[in-house]
Order: C-alpha cells, then sequence, then structure tokens
C-alpha cells in the first residue's frame, strides 16, 4: 500500500517542480519558483487555500476506518477526520474540504505538482520520502505494523507455514519489500502474487487463489470487514516491520507544514488535558495557565503559524480530540475495534506525544 519504486520518477520529475536540497532539510529553499507556477503555489499554500475558501485533502476512500465513502456519498475515518481538523484550524468549518481519492501510485505526484494540499492517506514515514521525494510529514497518526492475513482452514500458524505458500502483495511497495527482506533472512521461499491494484490483490485473495495476504495490520482488519466471510480469516500474530502511518505536505513551505503539524499536536495535546468536545465550554475560564495558552484565551500561539489563536479550540469543538477520533473510527463501537495499543497517549504506555504549546 506505500510505494517506493516510483520515488525514482518523482524524483526525475521534481527539478520541474521544485528543488530538493542536498539535506532533505524542513527549510529548503526554491529555486527559480517565478517561472515554475507549481512550485509557486507549493511555496504560497497556505496563501492559496485561503483565497480558494477549501481544504483539497488526498485520502484513499477504499479503507473502512481510515478512509471510506459510504453508500451516501460521506467520508469516513481516522485520515479523514485529520483533513477536517486541518479544515477547522482555517476555517472555523470541518466541512471546507474537498476530498480526492487517490492509489496507491498516484498519491505522491498529486502532492508535488499541487493538486492536493495535504496527503491524509494512510502513508508509511520513510527515510526516502522524507528526503528524496520531497515530503514533509506531520506527526504520526496511526502507529501500525505489517502483518498477514490467512484462512482459518489453512493450517498456516506461522510464517515458517507458508513456505511454498502463494502470498498476494501490492506491487511496488514497501509492503512488497517488507515481506521479501523477512522472508530472505528466515530462508524461507515463497511464492509471491503481485497486483499494482489494492483491490485486485483483495479480490484474488478472496477467491482463494493466494493462500495469504499481507499488508498494514490495520489495512487487513479493515479489509477483513469487507469479505465474503470475514469471520472465516484470521491475522497471523507475527509483526513483520514498523509502519508509521502520517500525513504529509510537500517540501518547500515551511509556514503550511508547520501549520499541518501542529494541527495534528492539537488532537493530541487536547487528549492529554482531558478536553473533548463535550466539555470544551467548561474549560473555556479555566486558570490553568497551560489550558490557557492551548485555546487561545491567553497569548496568541496560533498566529506565528498563520492561525488564529483559538485554533485548537477550534478543532475540538468541530472534530474532537485524538481519543474521539479513534473511538468514533476505530475504537470498540465499530466493526474494526482495534485496540488502541501504541496509539495510547505516552502517559498510558502508547507514543502518542505532544511537544508543550508555550
Amino acid at each position: 500500500m506505500k510505494f517506493m519504486r516510483k520515488s525514482a520518477l518523482i524524483l526525475a520529475i521534481a527539478p520541474l517542480i521544485f528543488t530538493i536540497t542536498a539535506c532533505g532539510g524542513d527549510s529548503g529553499q526554491t529555486a527559480n519558483i517565478g517561472s515554475n507556477p507549481a512550485a509557486q503555489a507549493t511555496r504560497n499554500r497556505w496563501d492559496t487555500i485561503k483565497s480558494r475558501g477549501q481544504l483539497i485533502c488526498g485520502v484513499s476512500g477504499e479503507v473502512p476506518g481510515f478512509s471510506f465513502v459510504g453508500t451516501d456519498g460521506k467520508y469516513s475515518g481516522i485520515d479523514v477526520d485529520v483533513c477536517r481538523a486541518i479544515a477547522a484550524a482555517l476555517f472555523d468549518n470541518p466541512n471546507a474540504v474537498e476530498f480526492r481519492n487517490l492509489n496507491a501510485k498516484e498519491r505522491f505526484t498529486a502532492l508535488q505538482t499541487g493538486e492536493i494540499d495535504v496527503l491524509s492517506r494512510n502513508t508509511t514515514w520513510t527515510l526516502s520520502r522524507d528526503t528524496s521525494v520531497g515530503l514533509e510529514f506531520a506527526p504520526v497518526v496511526f502507529y501500525d505494523g505489517q502483518a498477514i492475513m490467512i484462512r482459518k482452514s489453512s493450517g498456516i500458524k506461522s510464517l515458517a507455514d507458508l513456505k511454498d505458500k502463494a502470498i498476494c502483495v501490492q506491487t511496488g511497495t514497501t509492503t512488497e519489500q517488507n515481506l521479501a527482506d523477512q522472508m530472505r533472512k528466515r530462508g524461507i521461499t515463497y511464492k509471491p502474487v503481485v497486483f499494482e491494484d489494492v483491490n485486485i490483490t483483495f479480490a484474488t485473495y478472496a477467491e482463494g487463489r493466494c493462500d495469504a495476504i499481507t499488508a498494514d495490520r490495520s489495512a487487513l482488519v479493515s479489509r477483513r470487514t469487507t469479505l465474503p466471510k470475514p469471520e472465516d480469516n484470521t491475522i497471523l500474530d507475527e509483526v513483520i516491520s514498523s509502519e508509521p502511518l502520517a500525513p504529509a505536505v510537500a517540501k518547500g513551505d515551511t509556514k503550511w507544514g508547520d501549520a499541518v503539524k501542529w494541527v495534528v499536536y492539537s488532537l493530541v495535546k487536547a487528549e492529554e488535558l482531558g478536553i473533548n468536545s463535550q466539555n470544551l465550554g467548561q474549560f473555556t475560564n479555566s486558570t490553568d495557565p497551560d489550558v490557557k495558552r492551548f485555546l487561545g484565551t491567553e497569548g496568541n500561539l496560533g498566529e506565528g503559524i498563520g492561525l488564529t489563536k483559538d485554533f485548537a479550540a477550534r478543532i475540538v469543538k468541530h472534530v474532537g480530540n485524538y481519543a474521539e477520533i479513534y473511538d468514533r473510527n476505530l475504537g470498540p463501537k465499530t466493526k474494526l475495534n482495534l485496540a488502541r495499543g501504541q496509539n495510547q497517549l505516552w502517559t498510558k504506555g502508547g507514543l502518542l506525544y505532544s511537544p508543550p504549546f508555550r
């Protein structure tokens, strides 16, 4: 689900769009932007969005719990809510978003050419994407890992049992590379059954033409709900890679990147402070300096990144904190029922952590 080989293509066309600095730093500058409309749009992304009055957000649209289009045409999922949180911070309106469905092959090009403002599409943060592909990642919104799903009737209990078995995998992705690496390390031969389209990959598994299928664990849990008999399939306990999923913007506009970054941090910080969409009003007159700075009743932190001083309050009001977003899309009352695990706050043994709002 995460393309790496396409980085070569992106890099080849990158000089036409922007210049990647040698160090790949957050403050990289764009050369010759005056004659390049795409590069100019990238460097003035926030101004472009403000004049448009709407955020354009790239999503998958095909992964329940993360980004999915219902039969009513409405979008839902944790990636979708991140986009709505950004729109809430920018416009005080979570619905000021246009969603664009992108497959794994086209997602990076759409971001680099300015077709979308932000990519919120279960994308793994990697070194190459942070440098040669020219992405700037916001904080991780979901810590994941790659796993393997099999049919319960197969008798497969571990990776070792997959010797000489057919495994469905999406080609040209880090998923494909991770599988090859892990099986090679273990000396396990297997038969990769590869497809470029993720829907065809899962359909092939559903038809029984593969003994197993591999993807991010969250994607397997999500896609299992769409199989003809979900209960007949199970996910092996072994995790073969770490997959930190995060939103991304194009490098070259530090101001826009900072705005998206602190919107995500706001979701986490709100949960840390115990502030949610239901009790927000109770904190309006709080004397706690941390709360006052966070909600913008004291100081003007938001203005430093081009937002209003109450941008975090807007986010909580319209979208909620991280816990609310997680529970709404992935929690125990959903079909997915994914335990938070690593996606708990650091105070509860998880990995979610926000820098101070000061």
